[in-house]
């Protein structure tokens, strides 16, 4: 039932009951709403375009003249770039639920966002490049993380800076903080969209919203990183800046289909009031010891539920019954979310170690309508994982997931972040079966290759051997992430779902540092897994396959813990329910 302060549009009046009715068709759970859902799926689709527009290139374009940064420097404000866009989930989160709404607050996102985009076309262009970030040094910066860089002759780094610092990482942070925001508020505005037509409605709008997701990927990595490698940097930063430009009007102009809903309070806020007041107050069923429930007192140890307990308003505390109960429902989540961390450590090798790997793999070339040969980008064997759930995700919500729903055999969304699990787990254990045939291949017969300015020592071997660790990946994510979006969306209380989305991308960047601390520590010298290079960037004489196994023996000891963690939640959940429903008979 529609609540007095919840703005819905015309279109979705009176539709509510043709969409449940018995017999309607699949196709009527979005009738009404098609508008609103296709407004969504286009903004979210288009500044992917611009995300991936900036990430794709951002260390060919701070390593190449005229900046000249090093490749480690260009590396680590990338690093800072992905480390911001995650951690301000969680606060933009925060801010639809507590003060602004999520409309508003994704319309403000987005101007940070377009105002941190227009700064990289600046940037390339030579005239308001000198205007942002003064003369242009005489002389280069000397690159010393070069593959080229083979003289043996020192480095001389004293005195080098950055060229541009100032600018780029002014742009950078801008777009971290809008790209985060929005990320945190877009899925959950979205679901609200159809969350009244019932569960199946919102299973189905998070199919298509990560369809549009990989859409915008594919047509990023496809289309625009070509252009900022092999064309201009100029157009390539003017076409995502465009993107986001689109996407701003889009929403915009949607928002009379849209349906709306102010800021209700986020239970973050409550959380730490709540924590601090059960935290204060452990010490009093001590105090009551003396009374004549002592002895049941001390037979039953307080629990952490009961130390929430204690905040209720009929209990004494100075908080109402539903704030307490979204705390409760927030520690229930989290430990899902915890186990979920390993499961994007895994993932973020994709973009990292895999493509490292492919750099020492045979790569072919290619040749445009000039007849200069271009070697085909590494990156874009990660279009093999947003291909394929291009094609999978209509297949499995077209066919798959209604048959098994007509049988009663569609699984749970934790059950289905187990199965993408599982899956990569296999992606990690087949990039460690070729990095071990690749080793013993290489001390056969190596061939080398220039790729971009290096030169790598690669295995007689084809780059498509990596095709089956990125199906892999491609399957865990239809099952893990698009189920833990809904799990995510659906577990949540009320008050704190785009707070909810928002520690979603948080763990999920907390995986990411985790790979790069796990990839630090098996590079330390007593270990030495990756620390025995013998030339630049050269992983022939190291032991990727032993990190790969890592991940994947660490995925799997997480698997098991990840279905006893369900299994608990599961039964709370199940306890839960059925009392409620105690509860009103």
């Amino acid at each position: 039932m529609e609540e007095p302060s919840e703005r819905s549009p015309l279109l979705g009046s009176g539709n509510y009951d043709i969409a449940r009715s018995p017999g309607s068709g699949a196709r009527s759970v979005f009738r009404g709403r098609r508008l609103a859902c296709a407004a969504v799926l286009l903004t979210e689709l288009l500044e992917r375009a611009a995300f991936y527009g900036v990430t794709s290139n951002l260390v060919l374009f701070l390593n190449g003249p005229p900046y000249n940064w090093e490749g480690t420097q260009a590396s680590e404000a990338l690093l800072l770039f992905m480390g911001v866009t995650y951690l301000v989930s969680p606060f933009g989160g925060w801010l639809a639920d507590a003060l602004l709404g999520k409309f508003p607050t994704i319309l403000a996102s987005m101007v940070l966002y377009l105002l941190g985009m227009l700064a990289f076309p600046a940037m390339a262009i030579p005239t308001t490049m000198q205007r942002l970030c003064g003369a242009v040094p005489l002389s280069p910066v000397e690159n010393c993380s070069s593959p080229l860089n083979a003289t043996g002759s020192p480095c001389h780094l004293e005195g080098t800076t950055r060229y541009c610092a100032v600018a780029s990482f002014i742009g950078l942070i801008l777009v971290g903080i809008g790209v985060g925001s929005v990320k945190a508020n877009i899925t959950p505005f979205g679901a609200d969209q159809v969350k009244d037509r019932g569960p199946e409605a919102t299973r189905r709008f998070f199919n298509w919203f990560y369809w549009s997701i990989n859409l915008g990927a594919i047509l990023s990595l496809g289309g625009i990183a070509y252009i900022q490698q092999n064309v201009s940097f100029i157009i390539g930063y003017i076409i995502p800046a465009v993107c986001i430009g689109v996407s701003f009007v889009v929403f915009l102009c949607s928002q009379s289909f849209f349906i709306t809903k102010p800021p209700d309070g986020s239970a973050f806020t409550d959380m730490f009031k709540i924590l601090a007041y059960s935290c204060c107050s452990r010490k009093r069923p001590r105090e009551h010891a003396s009374n004549g429930d002592a002895q049941g007192i001390l037979q039953q140890p307080p629990r952490k539920q009961n130390l929430f307990e204690t905040a209720k308003a009929s209990r004494g505390g100075p908080f109402r019954e539903d704030k307490v109960e979204d705390v409760k429902a927030l520690v229930k989540i989290i430990p899902v979310f915890l186990a979920l961390i390993p499961y994007w450590t895994v993932y973020f090798q994709m973009q990292t170690t895999y493509v490292l790997q492919s750099l020492h793999l045979r790569i072919p070339q290619f040749s445009n309508s000039t007849s200069n040969a271009h070697t085909f980008p590494a990156a874009w064997l990660t279009m093999f994982d947003a291909v394929l759930i291009l094609f999978l995700i209509p297949l499995k919500d077209k066919v798959v997931d209604p048959v098994l729903k007509r049988n009663g055999l569609l699984p749970s969304s934790l059950k289905r972040i187990a199965v993408g699990m599982f899956f990569v787990m296999c992606s990690a254990f087949a990039a460690g079966i070729l990095e071990s045939n690749r080793l013993n291949a290489v001390k056969v017969k190596t061939i080398k290759q220039k790729i971009g300015t290096g030169v790598y020592n690669a295995a007689d071997m084809s780059i498509w051997w990596q095709v089956p660790q990125y199906i892999l990946i491609g399957f865990s994510e239809i099952f893990a992430s698009i189920a833990g979006l809904e799990f995510a969306y659906s577990a949540a209380p009320k008050s704190m779902q785009s707070a909810i989305m928002g520690l979603f991308f948080f763990f999920s960047g907390i995986g990411s540092f985790v790979g790069s601390g796990l990839l630090a520590l098996v590079s330390i010298k007593q270990i030495g897994w990756m620390s025995n290079h013998v030339d630049f960037g050269n992983i022939n004489g190291c032991h990727l396959n032993y990190y790969f196994f890592l991940l994947a023996a660490i995925q799997g000891a997480t698997l098991l813990l990840f279905l006893i963690v369900s299994v608990r939640y599961d039964h709370q959940r199940s306890r839960t329910n059925g009392a409620a429903a105690g509860g009103r008979t």
